[in-house]
């Protein structure tokens, strides 16, 4: 194939562009917000997971002061029946010996039960307290996402404007390289690889390896508008005065 050198060399600018995209294109992929915004959400979701462990310890401890909050109230109410009933006197000296022995019972019984719910209480003011904590945590982190996101979304925006910015210079430098010579460049690409690059001090500028003395010759021999490809890696080798030849 035969094109102009100076068409030739316009690979070079459009590898320059293709360059610049992909590196854009890198830089959208891998914004610094992301690896904050991740990381703050791992966070939350370890605060959410300490806020449902809390809330559920507060189910129980609520459940559990219920029961004994019911108990108690079922022992005052017969400490108060048996109380009426001593009051009122009338009773057989042993039915009056068991209804003290039950009213003691009752007393001691109770008095156990609430310490027992002085020490349940404890533990709802500690769960409460964890639980505000955890939510807090919550909505600091989710307000700090929420920033991040913000941010991020104006990083993505400028990397993106810069892209259409280099998209269109790489059109237009597109649009003036020969269709055929633009279909093996893209071909290159659409295979992952680097479409063009210069020759230069014996070195392919695509895939940077050194190219030996008797395909310089022949390269050397060539006209200026031959089309010239790498035969490691297939890229379009493009020569002017740095090549050497």
């Amino acid at each position: 194939m035969k094109v102009d050198a100076a068409r030739q060399r316009l690979l070079l600018e459009l590898a320059d562009a293709d360059a610049a995209v992909a590196r854009l294109d890198h830089r959208a992929r891998t914004l610094p917000e992301d690896a904050e915004i991740a990381e703050a959400t791992s966070r939350i979701e370890a605060a959410r997971e300490d806020l449902v462990r809390a809330e559920i310890s507060a189910e129980d401890l609520d459940r559990d002061y219920r029961k004994m909050d019911s108990e108690i109230t079922g022992m005052r109410d017969r400490e108060q029946k048996d109380s009426a009933q001593l009051t009122a006197g009338g009773l057989a000296p042993r039915a009056l010996s068991e209804l003290q022995h039950e009213l003691n019972g009752l007393g001691r019984r109770r008095s156990a039960l609430e310490d027992d719910m002085l020490q349940l209480m404890e533990q709802q003011e500690a769960v409460a307290t964890e639980q505000e904590r955890a939510s807090a945590t919550v909505a600091q982190l989710q307000e700090q996402v929420d920033t991040l996101q913000a941010r991020r979304a104006e990083s993505l925006g400028a990397v993106t404007a810069e892209r259409e910015v280099a998209a269109q210079r790489r059109a237009g430098i597109a649009q003036d390289v020969p269709a055929e010579l633009l279909a093996i460049y893209d071909r290159q690409r659409a295979d992952n690889r680097i479409g063009a690059g210069l020759l230069r001090q014996r070195r392919c500028g695509a895939c940077r390896m050194e190219i030996d003395r008797g395909t310089l010759t022949r390269i050397a021999a060539l006209a200026d508008d031959d089309v010239v490809r790498c035969e490691e890696c297939g890229a379009i080798l493009v020569r002017n005065h740095e090549s050497g030849l």
